[in-house]
């Protein structure tokens, strides 16, 4: 199950979100429905964050007493894999850019939003964290079988050392291995 986290000053926005987030099938939820936190004060937002893992974040670009970049920054370093929407009603170029920059946002949602481009932004970031998940575990068990493959090389370089010619298979033109008597 997903488990979103929703940060904004305005308990109305939040609101809004929820309903968005409900009104997604659950198809795109990989057929379960997303929890969901939802936190006006971004303080809460960060102990919440800490005692909890999270895969989605949608926070509020201007908020009291701190702004959803440095926010959304702070998220990332803590749980990096968790994917980070951005939402404004203001149109600040450099704020959008810092978001892209520093807290490496997937996507920035001007308020008001469409609903449509919404659900897909939100369905799209957790597509995207879940391949990113997976191309992780994938990566980690090239390496564990590239360290395994080093192990087998090092102890056939051993054999061969000890008995040469153990290692190399001589093949008929069938391609099946030819033992010569020699060999026996």
């Amino acid at each position: 199950m997903y488990r979103i986290l929703l940060i904004d000053d305005e308990p109305n926005i939040l609101a809004a979100l929820r309903r968005v987030i409900n009104n997604i099938a659950v198809r795109e939820f990989d057929g379960q429905r997303p929890e969901v936190v939802a936190c006006t004060d971004p303080r809460e937002a960060i102990e919440r964050f800490d005692d909890e893992s999270f895969d989605l974040v949608i926070s509020d670009l201007r908020m009291p007493g701190t702004d959803g970049i440095s926010l959304l920054s702070q998220f990332a370093a803590r749980q990096p894999t968790v994917a980070r929407l951005l939402m404004s009603g203001y149109a600040d170029l450099d704020a959008i850019i810092g978001a892209v920059n520093e807290a490496q946002v997937y996507r920035f949602i001007a308020k008001p939003w469409h609903e449509r481009e919404l659900r897909l932004a939100i369905t799209q970031s957790l597509q995207v964290r879940s391949l990113q998940l997976e191309n992780q575990r994938l990566a980690d068990i090239v390496r564990a079988q590239q360290g395994r493959l080093v192990q087998h090389e090092a102890e056939l370089q051993r054999l061969e050392s000890e008995n040469p010619g153990i290692t190399r298979l001589h093949r008929d033109e069938t391609g099946a291995i030819f033992i010569d008597e020699d060999d026996l």
